[in-house]
């Protein structure tokens, strides 16, 4: 889990942001399935119990402007559908 926000009525959010470890083997040159498919599992587990699970490419944040456009998009929209106010 890279980032967890504890949010106002016990809401938990989990924000992941993945590069090619997480579902590649060779240093990112070999596709592996059993990788990502613990990668979804462990999703699963953490859904199960009650955390809302959010995951980001590397190469949607790798690029400081692209990731600022992102999450200004993206954080505003999980707030409204979490009923946070900021």
């Amino acid at each position: 889990m890279d980032f967890l926000l504890l949010l106002p009525h016990g809401q938990r959010v989990v924000l992941e942001i993945d590069g090619s470890q997480h579902y590649t083997r060779d240093r990112g040159r070999t596709p592996d399935t059993s990788k990502y498919a613990g990668m979804v599992a462990a999703d699963r587990e953490l859904k199960l119990r009650a955390y809302e699970v959010f995951r980001f490419g590397h190469d949607e944040l790798r690029l400081f402007d692209d990731a600022q456009a992102l999450l200004r998009q993206f954080l505003p929209d999980m707030f409204r559908h979490f009923r946070v106010s900021t």
